[in-house]
This record gives C-alpha cells, sequence and structure tokens, in this order.
C-alpha cells in the first residue's frame, strides 16, 4: 500500500513537470504554379527536384508556441520549370516546463518532425490535382538538421534562438 502511494505522488509531480500537447495543426499558406502548361505535358517527363524547407516558431500566450513548417519544391525537366509548390504546415503546441535547451530542441526539431507528413501529403495532393506525377519526398531528419544549424550558429558565435 505504501508503495501505491509513493507511486502516486511521484506520478502526480510528473505531472506537474514537463508538459506536450498538439492542439492544432493547419497549413497556413498553400501555392501551385504551373507556367509553361500546357505545353510542358507534351514534354519528355524527365524531372530533377529541388526541395526547400525551413521552420519558423513563436511564442503565443499561455505557453502556447505556433510553429510553421515550409516546404518549397521546384520541379523541372530540362531547363523548363514543370511546377512551383509551397505549403506552410503550421501547428499549436502547448508546451510547459521545458529547459532552454530542450524548448529549442522541441520546437526546432520535434515539432517539425510531427508536420512534416501532413506538409508532405499536402503537396503531393497538390502536384497530382496540376495533373503531374506523384511527388513523394523523403523522410527528413529533423534532429540531424537541428544539430547541423546548432553547430553553424556555434562556429559563428551567434547565440541560439529560445522560444520566448
Amino acid at each position: 500500500m505504501t508503495e501505491q502511494a509513493n507511486n502516486g505522488a511521484a506520478a502526480g509531480q510528473d505531472e506537474q513537470g514537463a508538459q506536450f500537447s498538439l492542439q492544432r495543426i493547419y497549413v497556413r499558406d498553400l501555392s501551385f504554379e504551373a507556367p509553361k502548361s500546357p505545353e510542358i505535358f507534351r514534354q519528355e517527363w524527365n524531372p530533377s527536384v529541388a526541395l526547400d524547407l525551413n521552420t519558423k516558431q513563436k511564442s503565443l500566450e499561455n505557453d502556447f508556441h505556433e510553429v510553421v513548417l515550409t516546404l518549397s519544391v521546384t520541379v523541372k525537366t530540362g531547363e523548363e520549370v514543370a511546377f512551383i509548390a509551397e505549403v506552410q504546415q503550421a501547428g499549436i503546441f502547448l508546451i510547459k516546463g521545458l529547459e532552454a535547451q530542450a524548448m529549442s530542441h522541441t520546437l526546432g526539431a520535434f515539432c517539425p518532425n510531427i508536420l512534416f507528413p501532413y506538409a508532405r501529403e499536402t503537396l503531393d495532393s497538390l502536384v497530382t490535382r496540376g495533373s503531374f506525377p506523384a511527388l513523394m519526398l523523403a523522410p527528413v531528419n529533423f534532429d540531424a538538421l537541428y544539430a547541423q544549424e546548432m553547430a553553424r550558429m556555434q562556429q559563428g558565435g551567434e547565440a541560439p534562438a529560445t522560444a520566448h
């Protein structure tokens, strides 16, 4: 009985510590352009794909944070731009009780990992609606990208961005 009471007290303390919950996922902005259609559909399809991704975060009130993952894709066939597609996939997260470094990692890597599958599906749907072959982007290792960015900032003498 004493062991159960102690475990219950420990669980209560954990509940008062760090908290993370996803509140909402939404598309913030969406863009698609096929500047050479319909002529591009009559050319041999030999695509080259350029992907640019970016994340940004903003603190909201009461421990809520907005994280925006932007995926921009430019697909060319030869020298011709077949299409340009961009999605800003956003999420609102409730994050409490984390130290600055853990908060930075959560906002810079963990949250984008959650948002990426939604952004990838949105881009794929957008591209197929433009009558182009499906665009199946490979998974992205946001933890590695975050570590690279932190190393770059340390080398440059920059202070890591904080969530507050």
